[in-house]
Parts: structure tokens; sequence; C-alpha cells
């Protein structure tokens, strides 16, 4: 799922490569971060820093940052996705200030912070609840949610056998709901996991990940629920995936588990509800499934992919360079797999990068201007390209 529970600590605790060869002092200070693939932009103007922590907002590297505002300023913060005219975001959050105690659905509109002030909720407040993304009217969105198994929020493991994991709650369903928080229809009722829907640019469709076949398989449904189609069906976890700008192809995160060994530990963690996010790679396919390709093949984590407004080009966030399991940065590569370049330029974590609808903006969460602490929070940034 993408939802999260301590950024820092995925940080803190993803697997490492033998074979990556740099660390993040060395990257920084090299022209070529891997080898033929990966190019880091030359510093080109000063850092940007916040006049009140006195903390870096954009790095000098980060290049296609034109400028950047910080949206939320406490507690875990990530997955704001726009409305379809882009006036407005849904996201999820965990701040307990905002009396929450797992995350919830906030909306705000595009140009609101919220350092002194609080968004509304519009989730039930029961439950935990994944995925928010907004239907084409603007004035509905989808989401998964635990709340009719339990109106409490469900507990978050976040080791197995001494390694990180996610949870996949089979208790997950798939919702839409107003901007007022009524829920207005259930999509989703088959038993197991339902959630992570997101819809098409085009307004006809969602794709979302679901376990009704025994495994973590993608399936795309008609925005109103109808003409469910299984879409993947490779044993590993697929999840995280989104439209193109046309609505032609999916991208999205996949476990592939090739060893026997390998297999039987992703099929017991999944029998316990669980999977272990931490040897990830990209892959893209057509819409309906077919032309399947592996995009990446970085090593250690790769996810949060996000189509570049062109459809040309991936946006998403990995930690293959790093030694310790972090940092996590955001990198951009073209749809065949060539010219992987590095973006973002954080020693700690950013992720979840989503593009306005028209290609203007990039929200994504970060661990960026939090004090050293272990707050994500939601930034906006103008893109350049």
């Amino acid at each position: 799922m993408r939802v999260f529970a301590c950024l820092f600590t995925i940080c803190m605790f993803l697997s490492c490569k033998n074979d990556v060869k740099n660390n993040t002092s060395e990257i920084l200070n090299s022209e070529t971060i891997s080898e033929e693939k990966t190019t880091v932009t030359s510093l080109t103007r000063d850092a940007i820093i916040d006049a009140v922590t006195n903390d870096t907002l954009i790095y000098p590297e980060e290049v296609h940052f034109k400028n950047i505002r910080q949206v939320t300023f406490g507690g875990d913060n990530a997955e704001a996705y726009w409305s379809f005219d882009d006036k407005q975001l849904v996201f999820q959050s965990n701040f307990k200030e905002w009396g929450v105690n797992c995350d919830q659905m906030f909306l705000m509109n595009v140009e609101e912070t919220f350092k002194d002030t609080q968004p509304p909720m519009i989730s039930t407040g029961m439950g935990r609840t994944t995925c928010a993304y907004f239907l084409p009217d603007n004035k509905h969105y989808v989401y998964g949610s635990t709340h009719l198994a339990d109106r409490e929020c469900p507990e978050v493991p976040l080791r197995k056998n001494g390694n990180y994991v996610w949870p996949v709650y089979d208790s997950f369903d798939i919702f839409v709901s107003d901007l007022e928080g009524n829920i207005t229809d259930q999509l989703t009722t088959e038993p197991g996991y339902d959630a992570e829907a997101t819809v098409s640019p085009k307004g006809d469709k969602i794709v979302f990940t679901s376990t009704r076949s025994g495994d973590l398989e993608l399936y795309t449904m008609n925005i109103d629920g109808s003409d469910v189609k299984q879409i993947t069906n490779e044993l590993g976890y697929d999840g995280g995936a989104f439209f193109s700008p046309d609505g032609t192809k999916l991208i999205f995160r996949s476990s592939r588990p090739k060893t026997e060994a390998e297999i039987k530990k992703y099929k017991d963690l999944l029998a316990d509800g669980l999977v272990e996010p931490t040897d990830m790679e990209l892959y893209i396919c057509n819409a309906d499934g077919s032309n399947l390709k592996q995009l990446t093949n970085l090593g250690n984590a790769n996810w949060s992919p996000f189509f570049h407004p062109s459809g040309e080009k991936i946006l998403f966030s990995s930690n293959f360079e790093a030694e310790r399991g972090f940092p996590f940065n955001l990198y951009i590569i073209d749809v065949d797999g060539k010219n992987l370049k590095r973006v973002t330029h954080g020693e700690t974590f950013d992720a979840f990068p989503v593009f306005s609808n028209d290609g203007k903006h990039l929200a994504f969460s970060s661990n960026r201007n939090n004090g050293g602490g272990r707050d994500t929070n939601l930034f906006i940034a103008e893109w350049q390209d």
C-alpha cells in the first residue's frame, strides 16, 4: 500500500544492496551517479533557505524546482492528489494535533498552508484510510478505508523477523465520498484487500490493487465500479499504479520473487497480511495489461512513480544509491528506461511526486525543513523542465 507509518523509519530499515558503490557525499560531488545511466546537474544557484528555520527548502542541484511552498508542518502527510481542475488537493495525514490517531483524509485549496490552521477532514474519522483520488466532477473522491471492519485504527506492524514490513489489511475496501465526508457509494465488496485506487485523467477508469485472486494484483474498473478486469497476473506485489496522461498506459511498482526462498518468504508474509517493500522495481504496461515491461533494474526500493505531463517520462522515488537504506530522492526516467536523472538532493526522504493536471506544479512529501525530526510534510513546487 502507498500509505506509510513513519517514513523516517522506512529509511532506517530498508535493506541495502552490496553492489551500491557511491554514498551520498560521493554522489553529490560526482558528475555521474550510476555509470552511464544517471547524470547530476551541475550546481547553478544557491540553496533556497527557509528564513525562519534556516533549513534548506531547495538544494542548488534541484533545478526543476523554480520555487517551493511548504503546506503542512507536523505529522506524516502524503499522497496529495489534485482535483481535475487543479483547484484543490486531497491528502492523508496522521497529525495528532488534528485529532486523528491514524491516517485520515483532508481537503485543501491549492493556495492554502496549515502552519497555524487545520484543513477539514473529509473521511469518516473511523478505521484507517489510504489513497484518496478525485473523481472527474471535482465534487467526489475515491479512497480506501477499513472502517466497516472496525471503527478503531488497526494495528500497524513495522517489523517481521527483524525486517521492515507494510500491512495489507483485508478490511480495506474502496468507497466514494463527497467533499463533506459523506460516503455515497462502495465500489468493492470482495473479500480481501482492495485499495490504492487512482483515476485515469480521461475520467473513465480506476486502477486499484486487490488480493481477490490470492495475490496482490492490479485491476481496473469503471468509475462506478463496474467492468472489473485483472491487469497483472505474475507472483509479487503489484501496486501504486497510475495512468498516463492519455489514459493508455499504467506505471506501477512491483516485487517479483524469483528463487524458492524469495517465493516462500513472500507467500508467508502475504498469508499474515504483510509485504516487505524493500526490493521493488517499476513496471509499465498498456492500460489493459498488454505489453508489460520492466522499466527499472536498480535494486533496493523504487516506488511512487508518476507520469510526467508529456507522458514520455516517469518521476519516482528511490534509495538505489543509498548505503544505509536512505536517503530516498526523486528521479526521472524515460518510458523506455533510458536517461535516468536525479531530481532531488535531500539527505533523508523525498517521495510521492504528483504533477498537477496542467503540468505546472509538483506536489510531493519530504522530510526537509522539519528540524531534524521525523515529520513528513507536503510541499508544492513550481516545476520547470
